[in-house]
């Protein structure tokens, strides 16, 4: 992410005329001496499904809270939707946002969907779906509610849109916050651990909420320990090791065939 404020950059075409959706170049983070993100580059195109895998502490959920800017990167890129992320350097030298309107425009196309479920307790789960695209978008209230139906009804849970948050399970929860994730429209959809916090017999139906959105062709970068999940979904899988991207590569090579030593040990106590 450059320091210095830079221009929008076009949306580049891969090869195969995919739209660049999210691109992170020498990505870095540092929290006081502790160096987390050492370097990390990866991309993704319209419809690829990102699987990032790697032991505790190996910077997964700090990579992607630095790509929806809930942290500042040491150094580094990040462009979504072409559009380069600016950061500039304040009075301490520390990182901070160039511009808090881009940041705000930023995460309006990214969908973030965090491991605790983060609904807001005193609203009602059609509250919560509406309540961005309301309150922060400008949509119509009318228009919100019609196509936050939609969603709930999408992740199975239309009968459920006037219930509180405390009087669902942890998986209806999570369910539901992915259809508030979906209700900004993101460009990318954003997962940290989605079933980490759910208890086994929940595990199921969240993932089978991902999986759809995966076979629609729904971009994702998806932090998960479900590795067989990871390997029927995702397009491609990065493995990380203390900050740094040990290995990557198309799951069926990752998981198949894995070339690191690190990676096959870490394939072997998972598995």
């Amino acid at each position: 992410m450059s320091m210095a404020g830079t221009a929008a950059n076009p949306s580049p075409l891969a090869q195969d005329g995919a739209a660049e959706a999210l691109h992170i170049e020498s990505l870095h983070k540092k929290f006081g001496d502790l160096h987390v993100l050492k370097g990390v580059s990866l991309s993704a195109r319209d419809g690829d499904v990102i699987a990032i895998i790697g032991g505790s502490g190996s910077g997964k959920s700090t990579l992607l809270r630095c790509i929806n800017c809930l942290e500042n990167p040491t150094s580094g890129v990040i462009r979504v939707n072409g559009e380069q992320i600016r950061l500039k350097a304040d009075s301490h030298g520390h990182t901070i946002p160039a511009d808090r309107r881009q940041i705000e425009r930023i995460r309006s196309r990214l969908g973030m969907v965090f491991q605790s479920f983060n609904l807001w307790s005193h609203l009602t789960l059609l509250e919560n779906v509406i309540e961005v695209p309301v309150h922060v978008l400008g949509v119509k209230r009318d228009k919100a509610i019609a196509e936050a139906q939609t969603l709930l009804d999408r992740v199975g849970l239309a009968e459920k849109r006037d219930v509180y948050p405390a009087y669902l399970s942890g998986g209806q929860q999570q369910r539901g916050a992915i259809a508030r994730a979906l209700a900004i429209q993101p460009r990318v959809m954003l997962f940290d651990e989605p079933t980490s916090a759910l208890d086994p017999e929940l595990v199921g139906e969240v993932l089978k909420v991902i999986g759809d959105l995966a076979r629609e062709g729904r971009t994702m970068v998806l932090v998960t320990h479900e590795m067989k999940f990871a390997r029927e979904v995702a397009t491609h899988v990065v493995y990380l090791y203390n900050g740094l991207v040990e290995e990557e590569g198309p799951p069926e090579e990752i998981f198949g065939a894995p070339k690191s030593e690190r990676l096959k040990q870490f394939i072997r106590s998972i598995g």
